[in-house]
């Protein structure tokens, strides 16, 4: 599968009184890490493979994450971001984040492949996974 890697600098309003991310900002790292790998592998940006495609997004169902070492402002990190499992509309991604080539976190994502519900108005629902981009994602 594609592995795209991306460096963020950790910024002084990612981190708490204690000067450590607050974790919920490594989420928000992990989403744009999973848009960049859909840009790597599709060429486009999220905005326009949206529009493209014809969806709503990629609706996160389930996500959790193993923390064991801090970031702190000022550090560089590296984070590694890559699908582990393709289904017919959903797929896990994984992100491995390193600090000082250190594993810091080890994080997962359950995604959904969704468009809007033609009988439901105001709803989303799930939708297959184009070909194209299964085969992009498993280069």
């Amino acid at each position: 599968m594609l592995i795209n890697t991306r460096q963020v600098e950790i910024e002084f309003g990612d981190c708490d009184p204690a000067g450590i991310v607050f974790y919920p900002n490594y989420f928000r790292m992990f989403d744009a890490s999973t848009a960049y790998l859909f840009e790597a592998a599709l060429g486009i940006k999220k905005i326009a493979w949206v529009k493209k495609y014809g969806i709503v997004g990629i609706a996160m169902v389930d996500t959790g994450a193993k923390f064991s070492k801090p970031s702190r402002f000022g550090d560089v990190v590296t984070i590694e971001t890559s699908i582990t499992e393709l289904r017919r509309s959903s797929f896990v991604v994984g992100h491995k984040l390193f600090n000082e080539g250190e594993l810091a976190i080890e994080a997962h994502e359950v995604r959904v492949w969704t468009g809007h519900d033609p009988d439901n108005a105001g709803r989303i629902k799930s939708l297959p996974i184009p070909q194209d981009v299964i085969d992009a994602l498993s280069r």
